[in-house]
């Protein structure tokens, strides 16, 4: 959902492989009065699923996309980034169910090691992992090929554990060519170069952000749900390593911030389905990694959605959220690892 003209070319180099808070009855959101909050023992989350089809999990445990937001002080900008957001919304799941169709949000693709790679012609060659990718007339496409969206491709090696991500992805002429392109470790917390993008605005990878059926049917979601706003800062957060924005003012929100649903906020009367999901947003939160409408937060296409759990979740508030600082977090510039 960025605008690719707003992308920002470095140098030329590869980097590869780089229960419920709060009073039963109304929902409501108490203040967070710019302190941690204490988790309880029965939020605690139980391990991750590895992504479907695959031994592979979303990345090391240790990664920023597992860490626990819990404890996090309040951002002292939050009220300020907020104050850009469109707050007056309610969350909108960019995933979920269709007439007729495998639903919406971002389809993965898993495939064998000896899958046939490809070259692809990247328009960002220089920011983009120019190696081989396993796409074929199996790849899943966002919204499909001849759709007029961000197309993102997301394709798992499920023998080497290795992620492959390609934005504005189509075929021409016979030959596969992508707005930019990047390539990821799911066994390792490597960052690519800074300043570089990825398939994603952020610069980061988009499968750990996704929602994905299992862990929801499973009760296992264990990190950051990726999502998009329409007004971004034109500078990034780590482990963030690019941006798109369109401000400069320090006011706007960056890519890369995280944002927490206040403990305070009653999931009474949502579905159990949703009530998981509500708790993840409480653990691990949202993370800003695309332009996009405003709280669009997005999960894998996949047929088995519920349309309970769409509904239900789509009358939580936006004002319901403040940022946290994850800068206590960081002990390596280069890594997503945390301290």
């Amino acid at each position: 959902m960025r605008t690719l003209a707003a992308l920002t070319l470095g140098a030329v180099a590869l980097a590869v492989l780089s229960p419920v808070g709060g009073p039963e009855g109304t929902r409501t959101s108490s203040p967070d009065a710019g302190r941690a909050e204490r988790p309880s023992s029965a939020a605690a989350a139980v391990p991750g699923r590895p992504v479907a089809g695959t031994r592979c999990s979303a990345f090391p445990e240790d990664s920023w996309w597992h860490a626990d937001v819990r404890r996090l002080r309040v951002h002292p900008r939050s009220s300020a980034w907020l104050s850009h957001m469109s707050t007056t919304r309610d969350l909108h799941p960019d995933f979920g169910p269709s007439d007729g169709g495998p639903g919406y949000g971002i389809p993965v693709t898993v495939v064998r090691s000896s899958h046939r790679t490809v070259r692809v012609r990247f328009d960002h060659a220089s920011e983009s992992d120019r190696v081989r990718y396993p796409l074929g007339a199996d790849t899943r496409v966002e919204g499909g090929r001849a759709s007029g969206g961000d197309r993102h491709a997301v394709v798992v090696d499920r023998g080497r554990c290795r992620l492959y991500e390609t934005y504005d992805t189509r075929v021409r002429g016979g030959r596969w060519q992508a707005g930019s392109g990047a390539v990821w470790s799911l066994r390792s917390n490597r960052l690519r170069p800074d300043g570089w993008t990825s398939a994603d605005a952020a610069g980061l990878p988009i499968l750990p952000g996704l929602l994905r059926w299992n862990e929801v049917r499973d009760d296992r979601i264990d990190h950051a749900i990726r999502f998009t706003t329409d007004v971004t800062a034109r500078r990034h957060l780590w482990p963030a390593r690019h941006d798109a924005g369109s401000s400069d003012s320090r006011d706007v929100p960056p890519m890369g911030a995280r944002f927490r649903l206040r403990a305070g906020w009653s999931a009474a009367g949502l579905s159990p389905y949703a009530r998981r999901v509500v708790r993840a947003m409480k653990t691990y939160g949202l993370v800003l990694a695309d332009n996009g409408s405003p709280w669009f937060f997005q999960g894998e296409q996949h047929r088995r959605w519920p349309e309970r759990l769409i509904q239900d979740l789509e009358t939580i508030p936006a004002s319901a959220f403040v940022a946290v600082d994850t800068a206590p977090w960081r002990e390596d510039a280069d890594t997503m690892a945390v301290r």
